[in-house]
């Protein structure tokens, strides 16, 4: 991404998030709540592009250690919000996903819930830093659109190469046990953004 792309990706966020509603709603995701017999009791847990902090603050519910990460402050101002206001202590770390230094082997858990705004060479950046971040035998959870997305129209990108597919996380996560990929077509209500009939992928996987 230029420079020039990522001041507007940024400015774009911002505008978003600038809102006093929560763009994706103060809930969980409901693939990640999914999860929940997944995570370990105790723990570090790294939420990946966490935006409003609906879901770093329901890993926190759960009795993990947070670290929220996102790179706009207007979104972060909200994530705060919904900690106080769920009583969660959080740790919130404004950075870009592909420029943070994404410590080795620091989290029992780590969640990227529709980050879906990279290019490829970008995400190739981003899930190298989750794979290093991960402890082994930490658990990995992702969702995001498919393709077909695009046809529903109901959030998410408008760009084909942001979408994810079961052979592309396959290449990526094919050396994680217990690698399980669900792909789905359903209604989805998670704030106005992402609301309607929706084409989704969900993977959870055990670092090796």
């Amino acid at each position: 991404m230029s420079v020039h792309e990522e001041m507007n990706e940024y400015a774009r966020w911002e505008a978003r998030f600038a809102t006093p509603d929560y763009t994706f709603g103060k809930e969980p995701n409901y693939f990640l709540k999914s999860c929940q017999k997944l995570l370990p009791r105790r723990g570090r847990a790294l939420a990946v592009a966490d935006g409003e902090g609906r879901n770093g603050v329901w890993l926190a519910e759960q009795g993990l250690d947070v670290v929220s990460l996102d790179f706009s402050p207007a979104a972060q101002n909200k994530a705060r919000a919904l900690a106080a206001e769920r009583g969660m202590k959080v740790t919130f770390v404004q950075a870009d996903v592909h420029d943070w230094d994404y410590p080795q082997a620091a989290f029992d858990v780590v969640a990227e819930i529709f980050a879906q705004f990279s290019l490829p060479s970008d995400r190739a950046i981003k899930w190298r830093g989750t794979r290093r971040a991960l402890k082994p035998g930490g658990v990995l959870v992702i969702q995001g659109y498919t393709p077909k997305q695009l046809q529903y129209g109901t959030g998410g990108p408008k760009r084909l190469e942001n979408l994810y597919t079961r052979a592309m996380l396959e290449q990526e996560f094919g050396d994680f046990r217990d690698l399980k990929i669900v792909e789905e077509e359903r209604e989805m209500r998670e704030g106005a953004s992402h609301a309607g009939m929706s084409a989704v992928i969900g993977l959870t996987a055990i670092k090796p």
